[in-house]
């Protein structure tokens, strides 16, 4: 199920991100943690997106992870980084998600190793995610990045990632035009906690004629938006939100995400054309933010 045929469709488009397990998963084996986690929301998302070693953590590849969320008969989004592979891996692993039944691929540059869990690893970024769109936008049309044709022609959809935080805004828009041009056919956006600075980013991208999901990372103590505004660049949780979490007892930080989460959702959703969650572990609440909206 390609998430653009059901943008096409006008379906308002609720995608969840889970993260894979630092660690094998074979047959007869425990279900593994992030499997069990997008079952529990299987009934109330489109599909599930699976991150590609995010913050430069090695962890169980998104590809292997993509396919036990298919065999679970969930739909994938399957998230490919550049900072790992050269041209060559990359082209070869879009190939593999499309023979193995992955519809959706969402192009990503990827994190710094320094961010990481091995800060001395050798980074390739042999090309950017501008780039990889243009990469598999040509395997879909039958040929690989040096011209040879396919026996066969790839056949996802294609996403991508935009910050309405970044400043200057037009750099951003620049770069998102350039992602459309190389084949982008929907955007998520960087979680964003200011729903007048995404209406204005909205109206700036009302010309470009692709869907954008809103971005909403589940704000799960006072403390991680203190470091989110400190340490993560390109978000800002105002400080309005941060006290309001604050406020609240510990054993009562998942309710105040759920209430702070589903008022930025309920404000933003009559812009876009869908959501995308990212709990952070909590997908427990994506149910419960979602419950009473008219989406």
């Amino acid at each position: 199920m390609k998430l653009t045929g059901l943008f096409k469709s006008k379906k308002f488009v609720i995608t969840c991100e889970v993260g894979p397990v630092k660690g094998c998963c074979r047959n007869g084996q425990a279900a593994p943690s992030f499997l069990k986690e997008a079952l529990g929301i299987k009934e109330f998302v489109h599909a599930v997106n699976v991150t590609d070693n995010q913050s430069a953590v090695m962890r169980l590849g998104s590809l292997a992870a993509s396919v036990l969320l298919k065999t679970a008969g969930l739909e994938p989004v399957y998230q490919l980084t550049c900072r790992d592979r050269n041209r060559i891996a990359l082209q070869s692993d879009l190939l593999s998600a499309c023979s193995l039944g992955i519809d959706n691929v969402l192009c990503l540059t990827g994190d710094h190793v320094k961010m990481g869990d091995h800060p001395t690893a050798k980074m390739v970024f042999d090309v950017d995610s501008v780039h990889l769109l243009r990469i598999a936008r040509g395997l879909n049309e039958g040929h690989d990045l040096m011209g040879h044709q396919l026996t066969q022609p790839a056949n996802l959809a294609l996403g991508a990632v935009v910050n309405p935080n970044f400043q200057p805004l037009d750099l951003q828009l620049l770069k998102m035009e350039k992602k459309i041009a190389a084949g982008a056919e929907f955007f998520q956006t960087q979680a964003v906690y200011d729903p007048r600075l995404f209406e204005s980013f909205i109206r700036k991208t009302a010309g470009f004629g692709v869907p954008i999901q809103y971005g909403a990372v589940i704000i799960k103590s006072p403390q991680m938006a203190q470091y989110m505004n400190e340490k993560i660049s390109g978000i800002r949780v105002p400080q309005a939100i941060v006290q309001e979490m604050a406020k609240a007892s510990p054993d009562a930080y998942k309710d105040k995400a759920v209430e702070i989460t589903a008022r930025l959702v309920k404000e933003i959703a009559p812009m876009v054309q869908g959501i995308h969650f990212m709990p952070l572990g909590w997908s427990d609440i994506v149910p419960r933010v979602l419950d009473g909206l008219k989406l």
